[in-house]
Parts: structure tokens; sequence; C-alpha cells
């Protein structure tokens, strides 16, 4: 019988800074596996990602951007950013949006990244 009553779910336990310094580093980890094919460096040197958000219930919202609005794989790099962070076990889902403002520069990228590329 239907009284009207909701059934609430129980609230999930903040994550502790262990499980979140344990996820950020395994999200970093994951990130650097995808590389713009144009470039030889990962999109996480190459400073591509904006924004990263992990909730209590382990979702990941992602905010990144690409070296030109034009770039050939902008369907498809967040897909790749998307498979890769769901490739880490307990993560419930991952978003990816793409964004472009602010303009990415090469300011962005890591000392590692402009080594690769001799920018210096």
């Amino acid at each position: 019988m239907d009284d009207g009553s909701t059934i609430e779910t129980p609230p999930v336990a903040p994550l502790s800074q262990a499980e979140l310094d344990q996820l950020t580093d395994q999200l970093i980890e994951k990130l650097k596996t995808v590389y713009d094919p144009e470039i030889p460096v990962d999109i996480y040197e190459l400073g591509l990602i904006y924004k990263v958000d992990i909730s209590d219930e382990k979702d990941v919202a992602v905010e990144m951007t690409l070296t030109a609005p034009g770039c050939p794989v902008a369907g498809e790099m967040p897909g790749w950013v998307q498979d890769a962070i769901m490739e880490i076990p307990g993560i419930r889902s991952a978003t990816v949006e793409l964004v472009f403002d602010p303009p990415w520069d090469p300011s962005r990228m890591s000392d590692e990244a402009k080594l690769q590329l001799n920018m210096f």
C-alpha cells in the first residue's frame, strides 16, 4: 500500500582527504594517458585540463579545452578523457565538458611539456 511517503537514501559519507588524494593521483595518471594526436605531449602536461571536480559519490566532472577550437579531434577527445577516467575502480560516472574561455595558450604547459617540445 502506498502511503505517499518517500524512501530516503542515506547520505553518502564525504570522501576522506586520503581517498581524495588517492583519486586525484589516479585521475592525473589516467589523464596523462590521453594525447593530442598532433602534439607528442599528454593533455595534462599541455595544460588542457582546467578543472576536475570529484563528488562524494565519486562522480567526476572535467572542464577542459583544446589547443585550438578547430582541433580535428574536438568531437572525440572528451570521449577519450571520459573513457580513461572510467578505468579507475570505483568511479561512478565521468562527464567532460569542452570550454574555450579562457583560451588555451602555451603558458599553460608544464615545464616537462615545454622541454619535450623544445620550447625553452
